[in-house]
């Protein structure tokens, strides 16, 4: 789609080749960076699964003639052009009792299944009250569905999602990740069914309730649930990512609680948050988001020493890393960017040996590695989303990857997963009287690391304000 937006861009008509079923996916990638209704061909199949001559004779009888269409032809209407189904923000679309409500929502494709508040106009407005926010502002659009990211509809997932009003500056801050560019959320449906995880920090995060320590990701913590839900809910009913529409994940994931950090302990031992680390000051609240395509658990971690510590971290890292290696090459450069939990025993364990928070990642950096051959069938045998089958040392002489890759020709030796320390990021959260860790396997650019601050402040939206310079 990319290199199809760059040729229009220069007046040159152009044909994206795509896999069938993933036509709704493309259109949503070029609708995401600016182009809607470029010309498709489907291919027929999967193209890792025939032989040469079934793909080329599928080739010359269907996918030639759509690309031939596709050149020849005018762009296709934009997605939803014409399109009158979809209700009006105030309109009714369901009555009758609670299971009738429900029902409704469920065959509409508006619920997760799990029982809901139905946002009544009367709960929306109710749930914006005293906000001072415009519930009519439009803070982007959503870029796989072209639809307004509005107040009111992030008020209304609120609602369904059972958020309480208190939770709104932290939900516009998440909406804000998803109409932000940097992030991508027009990827939120790629094929491996990476799913985002919310991550919070700052003074605010306790006040709210919200919870950093045992069983941090598990359900049942009302504010850690109840947020991660509506993101989920905002994703399907306003971003379009249900199956029916762009989701082609093909497992997914559940829906993951936020993920709050134990502020206490990381002042205590002066460590950076996230939000620090994306590059916020210590005492902002900040909300972070980054899609995650997989976990490890690291339990039962021993040792009082980093040197026994760290080598345990760093495999828990190193066992993360397999397909998503194509973001350190393949379909990107230096776009793989891990995620370490550690519980704050083990965070005060290592900074009580005088170890930084730089050493820390430095070290992890050291140890978290494969070996170049492991690294190399990752993207290059096991994949075909890089050309040619690279070889680290040729991707070093190019000057792609840095020489930590390439410091021998020995197809053993031991190689990083990321290509900078900084590209570990490390949070604390967890049971403060357990020793074990947690680490995660983020998407590259598919949801792409991004933050927001959190603005507790009342808005001013509906404020009316005087010129006095025109008061006599």
């Amino acid at each position: 789609m990319r290199a199809a937006i760059a040729a229009e861009s220069a007046d040159i008509p152009s044909v994206s080749i795509v896999c069938e079923g993933f036509d709704g996916q493309a259109a949503a990638t070029g609708r995401g960076l600016g182009w809607d209704g470029l010309p498709l061909a489907i291919t027929i199949g999967h193209v890792d699964t025939q032989d040469d001559d079934e793909m080329v004779a599928n080739f010359v009888e269907s996918t030639i003639p759509q690309i031939i269409d596709g050149l020849i032809g005018e762009l296709s209407a934009p997605i939803g052009a014409g399109q009158t189904t979809e209700p009006t923000a105030l309109d009714i679309v369901a009555s009758g009792d609670i299971a009738a409500i429900h029902r409704a929502f469920v065959d509409r494709g508006w619920s997760d299944g799990h029982a809901f508040v139905p946002p009544t106009q009367t709960r929306v407005e109710r749930y914006l009250a005293g906000s001072g926010h415009d519930p009519w502002k439009t803070l982007g659009v959503s870029p796989s569905s072209g639809r307004d990211v509005t107040i009111w509809s992030i008020a209304v997932n609120a609602v369904m999602a059972g958020c309480l009003p208190e939770h709104l500056p932290v939900l516009i801050a998440i909406a804000e990740i998803l109409v932000d560019p940097a992030y991508g959320s027009e990827h939120s449906g790629n094929t491996t069914g990476a799913d985002a995880l919310i991550m919070l920090d700052g003074p605010s995060a306790a006040p709210l309730r919200f919870n950093s320590g045992p069983g941090v990701q598990r359900e049942g913590t009302h504010a850690n649930t109840a947020v991660g839900r509506w993101l989920r809910l905002y994703l399907r009913n306003v971003c379009g990512f249900r199956a029916d529409e762009l989701d082609k994940a093909t497992f997914g994931n559940p829906a993951r609680p936020v993920l709050a950090q134990d502020r206490a302990c990381l002042r205590e031992i002066d460590w950076p948050s996230v939000g620090q680390q994306m590059g916020h000051g210590p005492d902002e609240d900040v909300a972070t988001l980054a899609r995650m395509n997989s976990g490890v658990l690291i339990g039962s971690v021993t040792g009082s020493t980093p040197a026994e510590i760290v080598p345990y971290l760093a495999d828990g890292l190193a066992r993360t890393a397999s397909w998503d290696l194509t973001h350190v090459h393949g379909l990107g450069t230096d776009q793989f960017r891990p995620l370490l939990v550690v519980s704050p025993l083990i965070a005060r364990t290592i900074s009580g040996t005088a170890t930084s928070f730089d050493d820390f990642q430095r070290m992890l950096f050291d140890h978290a590695r494969i070996t170049a051959a492991a690294f190399e069938r990752y993207i290059g045998e096991w994949s075909n989303l890089t050309p040619g089958r690279p070889v680290l040392n040729d991707l070093v002489s190019q000057g792609v990857l840095p020489a930590v890759f390439g410091e021998s020709g020995d197809p053993e030796r031991l190689v990083p997963i990321v290509t900078r320390p900084e590209r570990l990021m490390i949070a604390v959260a967890g049971d403060p009287n357990r020793a074990n860790a947690y680490a995660f396997a983020n998407d590259g650019p598919h949801g792409w690391w991004t933050s927001a601050r959190v603005d507790h402040a009342p808005a001013s939206d509906l404020v009316c304000r005087v010129d006095e310079t025109n008061c006599s």
